[in-house]
């Protein structure tokens, strides 16, 4: 919602402040922007602990931002060798892990920023599916917000290769290398994106440069769009009904408190707070998170010629990286590499249709039926276990298990590859198939008011 030009301006009572603020306010629209999108937007009011994630969201791109910054100051995306025998990156990352001040504290929010910003957004679009949040009048800011989650994915990706590391250059080489596969354009799509044939210096520069200047300005672009056309058509609530339908004589809805402070203040700070202690314990005690936020093999130089025993991406790639690696068949004489990669992008790309795959008469899983409940409990359980495989090598097979020669039904339903194929299937099953099911889910009455204990 743009700032409402009818707010009053700003009085100054008579001090220095207010009359520096009334000046302001004059000559930018400071009273209307405040009272349009915190004191005097409406939100509802039975809010639960599933809307703290966006404003977390928030919090950890701000600290993103503000360690990247400093990360700059004295990063060098140059893959050179020095006299030491290092690429000058990665030795630019040591310093500034053992001679800058506090620059092993600023790397480790940075990089563990990036694990807890995945998990918030994970949690804050399992929100919107289980309340509805994507249908209709949100649907625009249920796209922005999946254009918000590819901007996230390209800016984690191009900074894992920042640092240099064995695991950052043969995770951008074997990632890469599948968009050769796209026929006629591949080769040609992939030499642009590396700026050279390999992987090379060329690659970091260019990753450097989107990292921390183009696609950044795309995400801030996307989130000042999801945040405006929010707050044009409402935030959705645990009910999912919309509370603009019952007004008092004042317009203001019956079921709506201010956003600020009831929710900035009363819901949204103690939140932010508990989710800084957590996260500030994980930095001192538990940085690379077990190998997860940052690997170990990521403590050694980049070396071209040794490649390492496993390759995976980053724990927050690895469902869609399952999805790629699901694809073994050749169908329609295309090649199971592109189908790979065909699958990978249409993981996230299918959740922008939502909003008109969902057929439900209800929006909020609290008066869906029972199909949905269960449906999308499984389908909690596919992106767990894709996340899960991903980590994995081909050949892994579950609680241990030895295959053993020959047919043997055990060697299949334990086997990794098995798994994988089986729950991507299921994921776009999930999606797929929502129109049908969504239809016929037999659903409770939608309360006309919202409900509040």
């Amino acid at each position: 919602m743009a700032a409402n030009s009818s707010f009053p301006k700003y009085q100054s009572d008579g001090t220095l402040l207010g009359n520096a603020l009334e000046w302001f306010d004059a000559r930018f629209p400071l009273t209307s922007l405040w009272k349009a999108h915190l004191s005097e937007y409406y939100a509802p009011k039975n809010f639960n602990f599933w809307y703290f994630f966006g404003s977390m969201a928030i919090v950890v791109l701000i600290i993103q931002f503000v360690t990247g910054i400093f990360l700059v100051m004295h990063y060098q995306p140059n893959a050179n060798l020095t006299p030491s025998g290092l690429p000058i990156a990665f030795e630019s990352v040591e310093y500034i892990m053992r001679e800058v001040p506090g620059g092993w504290f600023i790397r480790y929010m940075h990089s563990t920023g990036a694990s807890f910003f995945f998990i918030v957004v994970y949690l804050h679009m399992f929100r919107g599916m289980l309340y509805g949040s994507y249908r209709k009048p949100r649907e625009l800011i249920w796209i922005f917000g999946v254009l918000i989650f590819l901007c996230l994915m390209a800016i984690a990706f191009m900074g894992y290769l920042l640092p240099w590391g064995q695991m950052s250059y043969w995770g951008a080489q074997v990632i890469l290398s599948f968009f050769s596969a796209i026929p006629v354009v591949g080769e040609d799509i992939s030499t642009l994106i590396r700026g050279d044939y390999v992987v090379a210096g060329a690659t970091l520069n260019r990753f450097f440069a989107l990292h921390v200047c183009a696609v950044p300005l795309a995400l801030l672009g996307l989130v000042v769009a999801h945040i405006l056309a929010l707050h044009e058509v409402g935030s959705n609530n645990p009910d999912g009904v919309e509370i603009k339908k019952f007004k008092d004589e004042k317009g203001i809805p019956l079921d709506g408190v201010p956003f600020h402070p009831q929710y900035t203040i009363g819901h949204d700070l103690p939140a932010n707070v508990i989710m800084l202690i957590f996260f500030f314990a994980v930095i001192f005690f538990w940085p690379e998170g077990g190998g997860y936020f940052l690997e170990y093999n990521n403590f050694l130089p980049a070396d071209p010629m040794t490649t390492p025993a496993h390759l995976a991406p980053v724990w927050y790639f690895t469902a869609f990286y399952s999805m790629l690696r699901a694809m073994t068949w050749n169908f329609f004489w295309i090649d199971a590499k592109i189908w790979g990669v065909i699958s990978m992008f249409a993981g996230v790309l299918i959740l922008a249709f939502l909003p008109w795959l969902d057929r439900s008469p209800a929006k909020s899983i609290r008066y869906r039926g029972p199909i949905f409940k269960v449906l999308l409990a499984f389908f909690v359980v596919s992106f767990a276990m894709l996340c899960y495989l991903g980590t994995k090598g081909t050949e892994y097979h579950f609680f241990g298990y030895t295959p053993t020669e020959g047919f043997n039904p055990l060697n299949i339903l334990l086997s990794g590859s098995f798994h994988t194929k089986f729950w991507t299937f299921y994921y776009f099953l999930f999606f797929l198939t929502m129109p049908y099911w969504s239809k016929i889910d037999k659903c409770k009455p939608v309360p006309e008011r919202v409900t509040f204990k």
